[in-house]
């Protein structure tokens, strides 16, 4: 997973504070990254349909949605992709002891374990949402966390 994935969800759990669209350049100072790899992160997001940009003065980006609409899953998607993180080679049809393609017909112990637990990782990121990402920030940080996050936005 990359760490554009990392970036995107904070600033999901950001705008779930924001009073109005946030710019890509203020989000970026806030968490202390660069503006340029942030702004990719934020258009994949946008390409999503989980933000959209503002234009104008008072512009930048915001939560097209409820942010317990918006699921884990659902950022590193528009971030990293959708495909799995496995992708089997059929390494047991190569070599000196090369299986047949024919007596490959249900995939081997590696590629069934290794896609077990990406749908396991998927399921686990689809029942967390930014909702909850934002429930345990102020859990964690306390009530007046995102009340100092909004007035910083300005």
């Amino acid at each position: 997973m990359s760490g554009g994935v990392e970036w995107a969800l904070h600033c999901c759990v950001v705008l779930t504070a924001a009073a109005g669209p946030v710019p890509a350049a203020r989000l970026a100072e806030l968490h202390d990254v660069s503006g340029s790899y942030l702004a990719k992160q934020l258009q994949s997001l946008a390409r999503a349909g989980l933000i959209h940009s503002v234009q104008g003065h008072a512009g930048g980006y915001a939560l097209t949605r409820d942010p317990a609409n918006i699921t884990v899953l659902d950022v590193v998607a528009a971030v990293d992709g959708a495909a799995p993180a496995f992708t089997c080679t059929e390494i047991r049809q190569r070599g000196p002891l090369a299986t047949p393609a024919e007596a490959c017909a249900i995939p081997c112990p590696v590629h069934r374990a290794m896609i077990a637990a990406d749908e396991a990782w998927r399921a686990a990121l689809r029942d967390v949402t930014i909702a909850d990402l934002a429930a345990g920030v102020t859990s964690d940080y306390g009530p007046g966390t995102f009340d100092g996050i909004r007035r910083w936005l300005g």
